[in-house]
C-alpha cells in the first residue's frame, strides 16, 4: 500500500538529527502553515493562533514559540504596523517539507 509506504518512510525524515522532532500539534500547525504560505496567504501570528479549532490559541501560541526555537519559522515585522508579525518558512521548513515530497515520490512510484 503506498500510503503505509508514505507513513513508514515519512517516519524515516521525522527521525533524522538533521530535523529537530515535533509533536502532533506542532506537525499539524506547520502543516496548517504551509497550506497557505502555499496559497501565496501571509499568516499573521493572531490568524495563526485561531488556525486549530480543537487547539486552545495559547497552546497554538506556545508551539509557534517552539517551531520558533526549532527553526522551522520565523517572524517578519509588518512594514507598516510594527504591531503586526507575520509567521514566515525558515530553510529549515523548507527542507522539510522538500523530503517530505520525496517520501510521497517514493511511495507512489
Amino acid at each position: 500500500m503506498s500510503y503505509l509506504k508514505f507513513l513508514n518512510l515519512a517516519q524515516a525524515i521525522r527521525s533524522l538529527p538533521s530535523f529537530p522532532s515535533m509533536d502532533s500539534c506542532e506537525e499539524v500547525l506547520l502543516n496548517t502553515l504551509a497550506r497557505k504560505w502555499d496559497a501565496g496567504q501571509q499568516v499573521t501570528v493572531v490568524e495563526a493562533m485561531n488556525m486549530l479549532p480543537d487547539t486552545s490559541p495559547s497552546t497554538v501560541h506556545r508551539r509557534l514559540k517552539t517551531l520558533r526555537k526549532k527553526k522551522f519559522i520565523a517572524l517578519e515585522g509588518d512594514q507598516i504596523d510594527n504591531r503586526i508579525k507575520y509567521v514566515i518558512a525558515t530553510p529549515l521548513s523548507k527542507k522539510y517539507f522538500s523530503k517530505m515530497e520525496e517520501c510521497l515520490v517514493k511511495a507512489v512510484g
